[in-house]
C-alpha cells in the first residue's frame, strides 16, 4: 500500500472534516460558515464528538442551524434540545454561550473576518469571543483553510506525529504542512480532510495503549479482529480535538499547559473540551 492509498484508507476509516460530516460546505459561502460557527461552538464543551454532531443535527432539524437562529429559540426549547443531544451537564452554560455569541457571530462579522489576511489577526478575533475556548479557536479556522486568507493555522503537532507514525513524512521533514498538502493532492483528497484525519488518528492512539508499529500495519487502520470490542471508527467517535495526544508525544508540554491555563481562566472550572 503506497502513501496515497494509505492516506485514502485513513480518511475512509476515521473520517475527515467535522463540517463535512454535518453536511456543511464552508466553501459555498458565508451562510455555510455561519452554520459551522454554531457547530464549532458545540465542540467547545467537554463532550464526545458523537454528542456534538448529534446535538447540531437536532438543532438543525429544529430550524436553529446558526448561532443567531439558535439564540432566537425560546430559552426552554434551546435547553431541551441541548439536553436531548447529550449536553445534560452543559445545557444551561451552552445556552448562555449561544445567547452571548448571537450579537457577535453573524454574517457581517463573518464577512469582516473573511477579509483578514493575517492568521494571528483572525485568531485574536476568535479568541475574544465569549465561550470560545482554545479547541473552538483551533478547529473553526482549520476547516476554513483555503477559503479565508487568514485561516492558515500551523499544522497541528498531533497531525505531524500521525503522519510520521504512518510513514507519510520523512524524519527530517522541515515543512510538514507542505508535504501533507502535496500528499493530499496526490491522493485526490481535500487537504483539510487529511489534516483532521491525522489528528483523529493521533487522538485514537491516546486511547489505545498497546504497541503499534505504525505504517501500513497501524493497528487502528486494520479491520476489526475477531474478539475485538471496538473498531477504530468507534474509538474515533469517542474522542474530540483537545486531548494531549499519544503518550509517546512530546508536543504536550508548553502548548498544552498554556491551553490549560487559558481554558481554566476563561471557563472557571475546567469543563471545556479536553480532546478535539
Amino acid at each position: 500500500m503506497g502513501p496515497e492509498e494509505l492516506t485514502r484508507h485513513l480518511i475512509a476509516t476515521l473520517g475527515g472534516r467535522y463540517s463535512s460530516e454535518l453536511g456543511i460546505d464552508v466553501d459555498r459561502g458565508l451562510d455555510q460558515v455561519e452554520r459551522w460557527a454554531l457547530a464549532a461552538t458545540l465542540f467547545g464543551a467537554r463532550i464526545s464528538t458523537t454528542i456534538a454532531l448529534h446535538t447540531y443535527r437536532l438543532l438543525d432539524a429544529a430550524g436553529a442551524s446558526t448561532v443567531s437562529s439558535a439564540a432566537r429559540l425560546p430559552r426552554e426549547e434551546l435547553e431541551a434540545l441541548l439536553d436531548a443531544g447529550g449536553y445534560t451537564r452543559f445545557d444551561f452554560r451552552t445556552a448562555d454561550g449561544v445567547h452571548q455569541l448571537a450579537p457577535l457571530v453573524h454574517l457581517r462579522a463573518l464577512r469582516r473576518w473573511s477579509r483578514l489576511t493575517a492568521t494571528v489577526a483572525l485568531a485574536r478575533e476568535l479568541d475574544a469571543l465569549p465561550g470560545w475556548v482554545p479547541v473552538t479557536v483551533r478547529i473553526f479556522p482549520r476547516e476554513l483553510r483555503g477559503t479565508w486568507p487568514g485561516a492558515n493555522p500551523p499544522l497541528d503537532p498531533r497531525a505531524v506525529w500521525a503522519a510520521h507514525h504512518l510513514g507519510l513524512l520523512a524524519p527530517s521533514t522541515r515543512s510538514p504542512i507542505e508535504q501533507v498538502h502535496r500528499l493530499a493532492t496526490r491522493a485526490g483528497l481535500d487537504r483539510r480532510d487529511v489534516e483532521v484525519g491525522l489528528v483523529r488518528l493521533s487522538l485514537c492512539h491516546a486511547r489505545k495503549t498497546q504497541e503499534c508499529t505504525g505504517g501500513t500495519h497501524c493497528q487502528l487502520l486494520r479491520p476489526r479482529q475477531v474478539g475485538e470490542r471496538r473498531s477504530a471508527l468507534e474509538i474515533a467517535a469517542e474522542v474530540n480535538d483537545d486531548g494531549s495526544g499519544p503518550s509517546t508525544l512530546n508536543h504536550s508540554s508548553q502548548q498544552e499547559e498554556a491551553d490549560s491555563d487559558e481554558r481554566n481562566a476563561r471557563v472557571g472550572d475546567g469543563d471545556a473540551s479536553r480532546e478535539r
